[in-house]
């Protein structure tokens, strides 16, 4: 009886080794697996979102502008300012600068500074779309010139919010009035000559100004950022003008090419305009 059971206890024991042994055996094949958790280091779940290994890009300074920087005015446009990279673009722009004072437009993010945007313009108040970001720096549209873009550090500044949208399309002289993407009106007006075109592009609502004739229906215009695209063309007295969104009483002009460059619309539609849209409402031009 002692001899039995001390043999069944070795064999119970030398079983229990090779089992050990076989466990000890499957780990280290398994040494490409995970190992126990290191005490020192964090545990972290799978879909836990890990922090870029790549550095935020420094915002680029803005250089301090010369004392004799121009300042745009009404009849005298920015210049070394870039083109607008998408002048056609109806998508819709849904904020804008207004410069409390002057504010200087650079040619790139960080780049040169080229002109003072003022507060006001002829007497009307600023206030230009924005149109692109970029690494701390927007984009704006540049009054008194055609398709131009002026860069901006987005400090100092807070952005206004817009609500409507003018397209005027050339190609089927109409225009439409658009809130918030949706379309309030719809108008077919004249446009510009071939000698004396509307200028295409991205523009914006300056301001309005009176109007003098029976023509303009007595309502005002409203002036846009654009300018006459060859001014030597034009009469003296409109080669320093914008151009221009005003009615027209003689309806047989609508759907022609038979201004000087102005969008003439119904004086019903000039009202609709005069009475809803805002200073830095963008208009865009389409061929």
């Amino acid at each position: 009886m002692p001899i039995s059971r001390t043999r069944r206890n070795l064999l119970m024991l030398t079983a229990m080794v090779l089992v050990v042994a076989a466990l000890v055996g499957f780990r280290l094949t398994r040494g490409s697996g995970p190992g126990p958790a290191d005490p020192a280091q964090p545990i972290v779940a799978a879909d836990t979102p890990r922090a870029s290994a790549e550095p935020r890009a420094a915002v680029p300074p803005a250089a301090k502008p010369p004392a004799d920087l121009p300042v745009i005015a009404y009849a005298k446009g920015p210049r070394g300012l870039p083109a607008d990279p998408e002048p056609e673009s109806v998508v819709p722009i849904t904020e804008a600068l207004r410069p409390e004072t002057k504010t200087a437009l650079y040619d790139a993010p960080g780049g040169r500074p080229r002109a003072y945007l003022p507060p006001r313009i002829s007497g009307l108040p600023v206030v230009v779309p924005i149109v692109a970001r970029e690494n701390g720096w927007a984009a704006v549209l540049a009054p008194s010139s055609n398709r131009t873009i002026g860069w901006v550090p987005e400090t100092g500044w807070t952005p206004e919010p817009l609500r409507d949208q003018i397209v005027v399309s050339l190609a089927d002289r109409r225009m439409t009035w658009l809130r918030e993407g949706a379309e309030q009106g719809r108008w077919t007006v004249a446009i510009g000559t071939e000698r004396t075109p509307t200028p295409h592009g991205r523009t914006f609502v300056l301001g309005r100004t009176g109007t003098s004739g029976a023509a303009y229906a007595g309502l005002d215009a409203l002036v846009l950022g654009s300018v006459p695209e060859e001014p030597e063309k034009l009469a003296a007295g409109l080669r320093g003008a914008h151009t221009g969104i005003h009615a027209w009483t003689n309806r047989s002009a609508f759907g022609r090419e038979v201004s000087n460059g102005c969008v003439r619309t119904p004086a019903a539609g000039m009202r609709e305009l005069l009475a809803q849209v805002d200073p830095g409402t963008p208009v865009i031009v389409t061929a």
